[in-house]
């Protein structure tokens, strides 16, 4: 669907295809409804706002979004706004006129039984860039995880571990990062580069609400070795143990797993 209308061809001269002058938004739809909706929504405006443009109306998207899932228990709804076509070069033009993107793809098979058994994750050679103006927010220019996921293929591993390139956790390639240390949590800081995942925020404000401390700090790679677990979070799968760090075992511990359950509704669609 493509501004509201049946179709999957966009103008060539789309700036998302250019320089991926965009952000985007993945989504969880039960029953037509997005998971966590107003919390997507507010971080693709505030995307829109950093690169300058318009971001679209959120009861419009909402019925676009009950529009295509009709009828389907669950799916997954990515969104992807541009600001649109313009002429060749990097200056954007004066009046952008956003191009939104609305795409239903299936319900990824195994969500469920990764939550329970936990995975396996390697830390990945490719580094993450540091760029404060693109930090927290989702934008198109994902070509450091498309070369880190690359890294994986084949292997035993569900997902990597990002560094940036002074050597400090930040995130998975599609997934936020927590370590259980010393009874509470430890995510990194976001501030100078990453992804501010809407289930990252959703597990700091129960566990917050639980009376369980969360850090947030930059996370030298050492710090990784003296974790007592560690889980990964996104809107799909939300909670997930990791069982496997390159070569260290890991529990499914005890804090991850009540995480787990306090977050029931977020982390099972």
């Amino acid at each position: 669907m493509i501004n509201g209308e049946a179709g999957s061809r966009i103008d060539v001269g789309d700036r998302g295809l250019h320089y991926g002058d965009g952000v985007f938004e993945t989504m969880a739809v039960l029953k037509g409804v997005a998971r966590n909706f107003d919390a997507h929504m507010q971080r693709l405006a505030r995307g829109c706002k950093r690169l300058g443009f318009a971001a679209p109306c959120t009861t419009l998207i909402a019925e676009e979004i009950g529009a295509l899932c009709e009828n389907r228990q669950r799916a997954v709804v990515k969104l992807i706004v541009t600001r649109g076509s313009g002429d060749r070069g990097y200056a954007p033009p004066p009046e952008a006129m956003p191009c939104r993107t609305l795409l239903r793809y299936e319900w990824p098979a195994g969500i469920e039984a990764r939550r329970k058994s936990g995975v396996a994750v390697h830390t990945c050679e490719t580094r993450l860039a540091i760029n404060p103006a693109l930090a927290g927010i989702k934008h198109l220019n994902r070509l450091e995880q498309v070369l880190a996921a690359k890294e994986r293929a084949g292997s035993e591993f569900a997902e990597g571990l990002m560094l940036d390139t002074e050597g400090t956790l930040i995130e998975a390639t599609h997934s936020n990062v927590f370590l259980v240390q010393d009874g509470g949590l430890v995510t990194p800081s976001l501030d100078h580069c990453g992804v501010a995942g809407i289930m990252r925020a959703k597990v700091i404000d129960v566990a917050d609400r639980a009376g369980i401390f969360t850090k947030i700090v930059k996370v030298a790679a050492p710090s990784l070795n003296e974790c007592q677990e560690m889980f990964l979070t996104n809107s799909l799968m939300g909670v997930v143990p990791v069982v496997q760090l390159d070569q260290r075992k890991l529990p499914a511990g005890k804090l991850t797993r009540r995480l787990q359950s306090l977050l029931y509704e977020g982390a099972r669609p």
